[in-house]
């Protein structure tokens, strides 16, 4: 049968054969993308954390994906430093944390990252001094209280975005990296953002954007630096999830609650330089890029209108 299958195939014209072969080439390429996707997302196991060392560090970790993220390592054995600017929060996790993970430590660290960094990150240095610190999830981060233009962005939200979500993540990975180089091990995850690398552009919300935009550029060359001396680098790049910063109160297939993205998350700490965490996500990364850029751009736009307006609407009757 196979042999009449050859003589048939070579008995037909050239442009059929050459059609042939592109079909069957593209046939095993998305194969082997489907087959390497359905590995990672479901059957690839995830790397022992406590590996790296026997504590983490995460910053923003009282409410969102920051939450979740300090839940799931503890639950992983890890103890845990975290690092926000509610002192009355940062018990509360705590408190919570322990009564479910009794035989960690947790040590708080009161950092407001639109204030005095400087000396934020000195409270940080001094606390971690002498702790096997193999884990760091630098997760704090501001985004716009809604959509709005460029022009319209006051002087201190630019500030602040600047300085929380750039400059409060470089800081606190230059505090915790030496400590890893002096060990040659250590996990670095810094989250992204979907608007900065998912969609080509996030109109009305632009400098948050190009802000995840540095954070995903900065892990990719640490990723590099940093690889062959033992530390993995990443950039988790989430889209929506049901956090009061994207303003989401109820998760659902495409937009996960933070735990469950957090669970997914652990997954591929220490894998990939850049990854979407949450597999649902994976699908609309895959939408966006067969998409028109011109066409996404177009639909962002109306969108974040949409939430412009909104937001214009609720900061009249808080006014009246």
């Amino acid at each position: 049968m196979e042999a009449c299958f050859f003589d048939t195939l070579k008995a037909q014209p050239f442009w059929v054969i050459f059609l042939f072969t592109l079909g069957s080439l593209s046939l095993f390429k998305f194969s082997f993308v489907f087959l390497k996707w359905v590995w990672i997302n479901f059957l690839r196991p995830g790397k022992n954390l406590k590996k790296y060392g026997s504590w983490g560090l995460i910053t923003g970790p009282t409410d969102g994906i920051g939450k979740g993220f300090a839940f799931q390592l503890a639950r992983k054995g890890l103890n845990l430093v975290l690092v926000g600017r509610n002192p009355d929060k940062l018990k509360d996790v705590s408190d919570s944390i322990l009564a479910k993970n009794a035989k960690i430590q947790i040590k708080t660290v009161v950092v407001d990252f639109t204030g005095d960094l400087d000396e934020g990150v000195k409270k940080i240095k001094e606390t971690i001094e002498g702790l096997d610190v193999g884990v760091l999830i630098n997760n704090v981060g501001i985004s716009y209280p809604y959509a709005r233009f460029f022009h319209e962005v006051d002087e201190e939200l630019l500030m602040n975005l600047i300085k929380v979500n750039v400059e409060g993540t470089t800081k606190v990975t230059q505090a915790v990296l030496p400590g890893m180089v002096k060990r040659k091990k250590g996990a670095i995850v810094n989250i992204g953002s979907g608007a900065a690398i998912v969609i080509p552009s996030d109109p009305l919300y632009a400098v948050y954007a190009a802000t995840k935009a540095y954070i995903d550029q900065f892990s990719r060359c640490l990723y590099v630096e940093y690889k062959n001396r033992g530390i993995d680098v990443q950039c988790q790049v989430p889209l929506y999830v049901a956090t009061k910063m994207a303003s989401i109160k109820r998760s659902s297939f495409f937009v996960p609650s933070t735990d469950g993205y957090a669970r997914a998350a652990m997954q591929w700490i220490g894998y990939e330089p850049h990854c979407t965490p949450y597999w649902p996500h994976s699908i609309l990364w895959g939408l966006a890029y067969s998409l028109p850029e011109s066409v996404v751009d177009a639909w962002r736009l109306r969108f974040c209108l949409g939430i412009r307006k909104r937001g214009q609407m609720k900061d009249s009757r808080k006014k009246e």
